[in-house]
Parts: structure tokens; C-alpha cells; sequence
């Protein structure tokens, strides 16, 4: 340990306003961090985020520095300035980038002073890196954290890098936050349905620039569901400029009377929307990951994801829920009846408490925290000075106020 004070430079996009899985998986790391070394000094630099507090009240020696207020246009060199100059002036022992763009200001730190760098790897933007100067920078980088194996095998195939160079540290979430319960009767009230509907859930954005849409594979196999179970009822979380589309979409289909769109939820109830489910479903093709999975199944409920993406990682590979091909509309639909119905070939599911158990147990926030210990002890200029002293979930809170 070069100092009894470890220096951690931790770079992000944004915390506390836009809540994708970037920014979630970015809290918990941080807080992981702040855990694992209760002594460092932490020097936050957050991108997007316009309104920051000038320190952790639960962290005094975390500092947040944001740039969200800069016009959108000047935010990237701004960002990049400001990260490599007060790297430059403290020196710091580690920088932590969490997602892939930044490694271009990170090498240009590494080169200039020797600074190592770590970056986390999420998903697509690290399936197919085409840019030389971003290739060069992430094959520089000290350490990759990949969030998926999926992600991990993607990124050694479009990188020549070595396989040991890129570790994997799985997305985490709060099983406080998430946890069985019985199905909210306001939300039943609100959306019309009875207790013993099925209900069918999806919580994803709405974005209509992206090629592939998880729910509008399961919209194709609701016809199919109907005819064996008629009440069905499918519900779609989330916002984006998809909407108009999928609307229209959902009329032609003839489905208006079996899909409701509830546009955005605000956090505090969207573990009521998992609790009002009876399956959780996402066939993607774009997931690095898919944190949902793990709320559904803290929630107790069965979850069905693709077999071609990050959302096998996120069910271990079929031991915690159901995989399909997302292009096979028939396989959806049976895949779902049958859980539905509880005569799926995987047990696990349809046993809500040991589902949320296992889920803890293998993605829970001591797991994660765990492996992040294990992986930072190999990094030579920091010294793990007092780990698990502190509770997992003592620092700042990074609730998902403004989740997609």
C-alpha cells in the first residue's frame, strides 16, 4: 500500500438521476467500495447528474464532482477535463470507470503518469467496439469487470485481449427493497383485475431505436396463451418514444382488452408491479445482464429470459428460471403456460421463498461485495483495510427515482 489513505478515482455517467442498469450497477459498486475501504478517499466524477451533494453524509471522505449542468454538446470533454486534471493534481491509486467511453480519457491518464485503470463492461457497448482509439484504450485497461459471462465472451471475441484480464463481477440488488408479497389491491383496482388473474409483467424502456423488443415477442405469443388460458392479463412497465408504436401495435393485434401500457412507475411501487405479477418475462436480445431478473425472483416470481443474451447469466443458465429462444414465438408461449400453469420442469420456480433465497444467495450485495474484495486484493497499490466492518447498505442511498 503506497499510502495508509488508498486515493479511488470512480467515473460514471450518473447516480442518483436516470436509473438505468448503468447508473444502478454504478451505485453499488460505489457503495461496495466505500464498505471494503472505510478509510480511502473516493473522488466521485459524475457525468450526467445535475444536482450532486458535495460529500456522502454517510461517507465523509467520498466527494461528488458533476458536470450535468454543462450544455449536452460540451458534457463529454468537459467530463474529461475535469477528470484527467484532478487526477493530474491528486495522484490518485485506482481509477474506476464504469462504462467503456471512458477508458479514452483513463489510457490518456495511464500513459501521461501511469495511472491504473479499471473499467466495467455492461453489454452492447462492449459487443462490438469498433472505434480504434476506444479499442486501444480498453485493451490498456488493468482489469475489465464484465457484468455477464455472455458480455465477457463477447468482448474477448471483438478484443484481442487476455482471457485472465477480464473478470466477472455480476450485477448485485437490494433484497430489502424487493422481497414476496401478496398482490397489491390498489394495483388490482387500478388495472381491473381480479386476484386470481395470470398476470404476465415486463418491466423494460420503450425505445424505439433499439432493433429487437423483449415485449413485443411476448405480444406475438399472447394469442397462443389465450386459447389455453383466456383471462391472461399482460402488463408492460416502463416509457420511451416506443410507445406510439406499440400501441398501434397492440390494436392491430386485436389486444387492447389483455395488455395494459402503465407508462413510468415511480420506485416506491415498483416492487408492488412484481408482487401483482405472476411471471416475469423479458426474451431479449440486448440485455448485458438484466438487474430485473434478480427483483422478479427476490419477489418469489418465476422469470423467462433468452437464451441469447445476458439474461442467461442472470438466471444461471436455466437453475433459476426458464431460458428460451426469443425468436421462437411457440417456445414463449409454451414456456409460459407451463409456468403458469406450475407444471415447468425447473421446480425452483415455482417455490417463491427458496427462489428468493438463491437468488440472495448467489446475487445478493455480500456476494458481490465479496468477489469485488477478492479481485481489488490482487491490485497491488491497495490494501483491503477493514472490509465488512461496516453494513452493505450504510452509505448513500441510490434509490431508482427515475427508473426506465
Amino acid at each position: 500500500m503506497i499510502s495508509s489513505r488508498p486515493l479511488i478515482h470512480f467515473w460514471t455517467p450518473g447516480l442518483f438521476e436516470f436509473k438505468g442498469g448503468i447508473q444502478v450497477y454504478s451505485g453499488f459498486l460505489l457503495r461496495a467500495l466505500q464498505s471494503l475501504y472505510p478509510d480511502a478517499t473516493i473522488q466521485v466524477f459524475v457525468m450526467h447528474d445535475r444536482h450532486l451533494p458535495a460529500r456522502d453524509p454517510q461517507h465523509s471522505n467520498t466527494q461528488f464532482h458533476g458536470l450535468g449542468l454543462y450544455p449536452k454538446r460540451l458534457r463529454t470533454a468537459a467530463f474529461a477535463t475535469q477528470a484527467i486534471a484532478s487526477a493530474l493534481w491528486q495522484r490518485p491509486d485506482l481509477v474506476i470507470t464504469t462504462h467503456l467511453n471512458f477508458t479514452v480519457a483513463a489510457h490518456a491518464l495511464k500513459q501521461a503518469i501511469g495511472t491504473p485503470y479499471w473499467a466495467i463492461a455492461h453489454g452492447f457497448e462492449a459487443w462490438k467496439i469498433q472505434r480504434s482509439a476506444l479499442q486501444q484504450a480498453v485493451t490498456q485497461a488493468d482489469r475489465i469487470l464484465a457484468v455477464s459471462e455472455y458480455t465477457r465472451e463477447r468482448l474477448l471475441e471483438t478484443l484481442d485481449l487476455p482471457a485472465s484480464r477480464v473478470s466477472l463481477l455480476s450485477n448485485t440488488f437490494n433484497p430489502q427493497q424487493f422481497q414476496i408479497a401478496e398482490k397489491p389491491t390498489y394495483l388490482l383496482h387500478r388495472h381491473g383485475l381480479t386476484p386470481d388473474q395470470p398476470v404476465l409483467l415486463t418491466v423494460n424502456r420503450l425505445a424505439a431505436g433499439e432493433s429487437y423488443h423483449a415485449y413485443d415477442r411476448v405480444l406475438a405469443a399472447l394469442p397462443q396463451i389465450r386459447q389455453v388460458i383466456p383471462n391472461v392479463h399482460y402488463l408492460i412497465v416502463g416509457q420511451g418514444d416506443d410507445r406510439t408504436r406499440l400501441e398501434q401495435a397492440i390494436a392491430q393485434q386485436q389486444l387492447q382488452d389483455c395488455v395494459t401500457l402503465t407508462g413510468f412507475i415511480p420506485d416506491a411501487e415498483l416492487h408492488h408491479y412484481y408482487a401483482l405479477c405472476d411471471v416475469f418475462a423479458m426474451p431479449s436480445k440486448l440485455e448485458g445482464f438484466g438487474i430485473v431478473f434478480l427483483e422478479a425472483m427476490a419477489s418469489g416470481k418465476p422469470v423467462l429470459a433468452s437464451n441469447q443474451d445476458g439474461g442467461r447469466d442472470a438466471v444461471c443458465r436455466g437453475a433459476l428460471g426458464a431460458l428460451v429462444d426469443p425468436d421462437d414465438t411457440e417456445a414463449i408461449a409454451q414456456t409460459l403456460i407451463k409456468i403458469l400453469q406450475k407444471k415447468h420442469s425447473n421446480p425452483l420456480i415455482c417455490q417463491p421463498e427458496a427462489l428468493r433465497q438463491q437468488a440472495i444467495q448467489t446475487f445478493g450485495f455480500q456476494k458481490f461485495q465479496q468477489t469485488l474484495a477478492s479481485l481489488l486484493s490482487q491490485h497491488s497499490q491497495l490494501s483491503q483495510s477493514s472490509a465488512y466492518e461496516s453494513s452493505p447498505y450504510h452509505s448513500v442511498d441510490f434509490s431508482r427515482t427515475g427508473r426506465p
